[in-house]
């Protein structure tokens, strides 16, 4: 298919890209309608490989021989847009990383039951509202041995753009699922360890942690951390031992220690 040449910001096909809100994007009412949207070539390819659905592909006009190309070869049937580097920074309200937007079909979404019932360690995630830790702890999550991701209702989308960008493509790399609360996982036979500062809390590396064989390490919002329910209903609280009167991590940085220290077989 030959790329289409831009000569119109209002052009329906490209809303996805310039006017249709994250929300929109997402269509809870109709879910097998939904799109989100992946930055730069790298991810792109990704995504591909996980075997998410293009629908159409914008790109600067430089980037159709160069960085797009691979990726533009294996979609021959996709509708490609192009346009100069203004023309698209005037449509998407921001300069495009690379050069190159993808728009794909949302994936629909996966049960409970299916992410979490034989996976040994979980990333629980639990009203984590940036969407850059998110993708950051997407990417910890498969770089260091964490088999799901469960999130709580009250946690931004893993398919967020800015989401997808930071976990460099993870957030398809790691089965993810949405629950109505923390000790919903635990009815899949896994033992939570809350990550909170208490009187209770056992250092992160305590053998009694590495010893359960299916865990589910919770993680909280970057201002309050976890709800005093939610500790006071964990299994365990963990904490990592800090130095020079520091009391705690980002918690994407967190999230990186904890999953290092936990991941199955570290003893």
């Amino acid at each position: 298919m030959e790329p289409i040449e831009i000569n119109t910001l209002s052009d329906d096909a490209l809303a996805p890209y310039a006017s249709l809100t994250e929300r929109q994007l997402r269509n809870r009412r109709t879910p097998s309608e939904g799109l989100f949207i992946v930055e730069s070539p790298k991810v792109i390819a990704v995504a591909l490989d996980a075997g998410m659905e293009p629908v159409s592909l914008l790109c600067e006009h430089r980037h159709l021989t160069g960085d797009a190309a691979a990726i533009i070869a294996r979609m021959p049937h996709t509708p490609v847009y192009t346009g100069s580097r203004d023309l698209l920074s005037e449509l998407t309200g921001y300069t495009l990383t690379r050069g190159v937007l993808c728009c794909m079909r949302r994936p629909l979404e996966k049960s409970p039951a299916d992410v979490l019932g034989s996976a040994a360690r979980v990333a629980v995630v639990d009203s984590v509202v940036d969407n850059t830790n998110i993708g950051a702890i997407f990417r910890s999550a498969a770089a260091l041995g964490i088999d799901a991701v469960a999130l709580t209702r009250t946690s931004c989308d893993p398919l967020n753009r800015r989401s997808v960008r930071v976990s460099m493509g993870s957030v398809f790399l790691v089965p993810w699922t949405w629950v109505d609360s923390v000790e919903q996982v635990r009815d899949y036979g896994l033992k939570t360890v809350a990550m909170a500062l208490t009187d209770q809390s056992v250092p992160i590396d305590d053998p009694t942690l590495n010893d359960e064989p299916r865990l589910a390490i919770v993680l909280g919002t970057e201002g309050d951390g976890l709800a005093h329910g939610v500790i006071a209903n964990a299994d365990y609280t963990a904490r990592i031992p800090m130095m020079h009167g520091v009391d705690s991590l980002n918690v994407a940085a967190a999230s990186a220690v904890a999953f290092w220290q936990l991941r199955k077989g570290a003893r």
